[in-house]
């Protein structure tokens, strides 16, 4: 088994899933990977359960309803823990987040960062493909955050991120409340309430290649609202 696992959650991405599972494999022979599908109705899974047939570092996991981002990523925690792996990375299946930089991160988790986050907004980081509007709510997104939780790290919404498994044990699950962009947020800031390191390393997010995004104001907002939440009840 190797020491990491790269949980890549999927819905309607049948287009993307075998590109990007052989794109992560490819690029760092120390992960296996865990497609986590939600019942996708253009058939990913399916898709899925044939790559994992034929590659033994592929697994799937099918949950039996859309429920959000942050749901599909605990489910996925508590199987990569109970599985013993070591590191556990959060990954999109649409090549925002480049397989390129898993190394980096599995090097700078190795070498004792408790939490690494693949930034956008330190030094070396950075977008591409991006309209004006979104990046000021990206970057507006991130700099209220951190003013209301009072901490520095500079990429607070980013979900390229690898835990090392002793964070994943320490935070409560059960207590996890948020999806999407909230989720990415709460995550990191129950990490740091902790007393774990975080550490932040650059990298350049490309707006997915196939599909839509699955982002929206609606979840941008909520995310907004939660971090109010978060600041009084963590």
């Amino acid at each position: 088994m190797s020491p990491a696992l790269v949980i890549i959650p999927t819905y309607n991405e049948r287009d993307n899933v075998g590109p990007i599972t052989s794109a992560v494999l490819a690029a760092e022979p120390r992960v296996d990977i865990l497609v986590v599908d939600d019942n996708s109705p253009d058939g990913t899974g399916q898709l899925a359960d044939e790559l994992a047939a034929n590659e033994p570092r592929i697994k799937v996991l099918h949950r039996q309803k859309k429920e959000g981002l942050g749901r599909a990523y605990l489910h996925a925690f508590r199987w990569g823990l109970e599985h013993g792996y070591q590191l556990i990375i959060e990954m999109d299946a649409d090549f925002s987040h480049d397989p390129k930089y898993l190394p980096r991160l599995i090097d700078a988790a190795q070498g004792g960062a408790d939490l690494v986050l693949g930034s956008r907004y330190v030094e070396g980081g950075g977008t591409v493909n991006w309209g004006v509007g979104r990046k000021i709510l990206s970057r507006g997104g991130s700099l209220y955050a951190r003013s209301i939780l009072g901490v520095k790290i500079r990429d607070l919404t980013g979900g390229f991120k690898c835990f090392n498994r002793r964070v994943l044990e320490a935070i409560d699950l059960d207590q996890v409340v948020s999806s999407g962009y909230g989720f990415q947020i709460e995550l990191t800031y129950r990490t740091l309430k902790k007393g774990f390191t975080v550490k932040e390393i650059p990298i350049v997010f490309e707006d997915r290649r196939v599909g839509q995004s699955k982002m929206s104001r609606k979840i941008f907002v909520e995310a907004m609202t939660m971090v109010w939440k978060l600041r009084f009840t963590v």
